[in-house]
């Protein structure tokens, strides 16, 4: 069963640069003007919090999902350790949010995303900060289904957060692991 995506902004293509002004992306748009980003009270796989992590002078794409996610998660996280491996990716990293805080703990997210590669990093927190997040991202997800066996919905789209911790543009599927490293070269190179 597929993930839904959920759309994430309707006509986020007009917020599309002045041609020059900002690179070029293939798959998707920077944000003329950054947003700011409250990641206050998440945390990451290690418990170390999320504030103390994003920004501090890299840029980072932020990947919304969950770990009982059967395929666009496992997938997308693939192609993102496959772009990262090749030449001119730069030295983006790549932080997975979990949106199902009751299944994800911070133990089990740091085992699932060090999987496809040992750099990754994942963040969870409590349900009502995750959607607040989420929220400021521009992205959404919802639970479907009741018990232990429901699925979570959600934006398939990665998110750029820019070297300041801001909420800078969008890469939307769909990937491939050429044009992820293309794009993260790009943003990885801007001053």
């Amino acid at each position: 069963m597929l993930c839904a995506c959920l759309a994430i902004a309707a006509g986020l293509s007009r917020c599309q640069p002045p041609q020059g002004a900002l690179p070029e992306l293939r798959s998707g748009v920077l944000l003329p003007r950054p947003r700011p980003l409250d990641p206050a009270g998440l945390v990451l796989d290690d418990g170390a919090p999320l504030a103390d992590f994003l920004g501090r002078g890299w840029w980072t794409v932020v990947f919304t999902g969950y770990t009982h996610c059967p395929d666009a998660c496992p997938t997308t996280l693939a192609q993102l350790a496959r772009a990262r491996s090749l030449p001119g990716a730069g030295g983006v990293r790549v932080l997975f949010l979990s949106v199902d805080p009751g299944r994800d703990t911070p133990e089990r997210l740091g085992l699932y995303v060090r999987h496809f590669d040992p750099g990754f990093r994942a963040a969870t927190g409590p349900a009502g900060r995750v959607a607040a997040f989420v929220a400021g991202l521009g992205a959404a997800f919802q639970q479907v289904g009741d018990g232990g066996n429901y699925r979570v919905d959600h934006s398939t789209a990665l998110i750029l957060v820019d070297p300041l911790g801001r909420l800078a543009g969008y890469l939307t599927p769909p990937f491939t692991p050429e044009t992820l490293a293309a794009d993260l070269g790009a943003v990885a190179a801007m001053p």
